[in-house]
């Protein structure tokens, strides 16, 4: 039998078409797991570890963005943790709104498959954020860490959303349908979204249960699973959940991270200026410069110090006009 961590190891970039990526994964999971196609756009890849059991659902499209090697990211919590790994993976973006998929997850509950793990961790970012939730009341008494998912993209509850209008004529209203209804089996649901995307608000305030903590990771944009990946904060967020460590003040904790994120930097700027928030600007470039070479903070302090000059306007107390040195670099 091949070592874990030398199987997940093998990179797959190299492997742009689906079907040769598919067989590659069955070849590398065919002693500690399967690879089973379902219907024509989803697969389930399965690796048996620990009893602590991730199930992660993905893209082939986001796989190949996010990972340097195109693999699942559950195989980096193989490789840390040991934990095993059942991977949805998807051809585009289909919410997993699919007759194939729920067999499957039929055949996992008739077969008691969840109940030989001590514990199941339901994951997904987006749409696939949103069958995280929804087929998680597969494993009663999981936990489920969605991010900036869906609650239904049926539009006699959610026509708002008018980003997905392709999808108005799939049924949500079935069989693993309104994803925060499924989340009433679950141990704890954690919902991370940013408040400054409307629509993903909107989404979020549906999920409004007991057992869900809803927690706001505002200035981080669209591809928020991408930044906490970078910040290196997702993979924590799931070791806390597993081990019932993830409370809001945990997460508050880890978001700390941001502060020194370039993403949310920009993004940050690029509200305040927006703004006229010429005092934050000054304070937030301050801070950035002080970190790093930053030519595009530098430049609009210095717009926003010229504007407050010619308001007739004095600076914040304790801010020099002259910008912070940048630090010095190692020798």
């Amino acid at each position: 039998m091949q070592d874990a961590a030398n199987t997940f190891d093998m990179p797959l970039s190299d492997l742009k078409d689906r079907d040769a990526w598919l067989d590659k994964v069955t070849e590398l999971t065919e002693e500690d797991g399967y690879l089973e196609r379902l219907g024509d756009r989803h697969a389930a890849i399965f690796v048996e570890e620990k009893p602590i059991l991730l199930v992660t659902f993905e893209t082939h499209q986001r796989i190949a963005e996010i990972s340097e090697d195109s693999q699942p990211m559950g195989w980096d919590m193989v490789k840390a943790l040991g934990w095993s790994h059942l991977c949805l993976v998807s051809d585009g973006d289909t919410w997993f709104r699919d007759r194939s998929v729920y067999g499957y997850f039929d055949r996992l509950v008739d077969d008691g498959f969840f109940e030989d793990f001590d514990q199941v961790i339901f994951y997904g970012a987006g749409p696939c954020g949103y069958a995280a939730a929804a087929f998680s009341v597969a494993a009663p008494g999981a936990k489920v860490v969605a991010i900036q998912p869906q609650a239904t993209l049926d539009p006699r509850v959610a026509e708002w959303d008018d980003r997905y209008l392709r999808m108005r004529r799939t049924a949500f209203d079935d069989r693993y349908g309104y994803a925060p209804d499924m989340l009433d089996a679950a141990d704890h649901a954690y919902i991370l979204y940013d408040p400054e995307i409307e629509l993903d608000a909107m989404h979020a305030a549906l999920f409004t249960r007991s057992n869900v903590t809803k927690f706001r990771m505002r200035f981080m944009a669209e591809d928020l699973d991408k930044s906490l990946i970078r910040m290196q904060v997702l993979y924590r967020i799931l070791a806390q959940a597993s081990a019932d460590k993830l409370t809001r003040t945990a997460l508050a904790r880890l978001f700390r991270a941001r502060r020194s994120d370039t993403g949310y930097q920009f993004n940050l700027l690029r509200r305040v200026t927006a703004d006229s928030r010429h005092y934050l600007t000054i304070l937030l470039t301050n801070k950035v410069l002080e970190q790093r070479r930053a030519p595009r903070f530098r430049r609009n302090r210095q717009a926003a110090i010229d504007t407050l000059k010619a308001q007739g306007a004095s600076l914040p107390a304790g801010i020099e006009e002259e910008a912070p040195a940048p630090p010095k670099t190692g020798t």
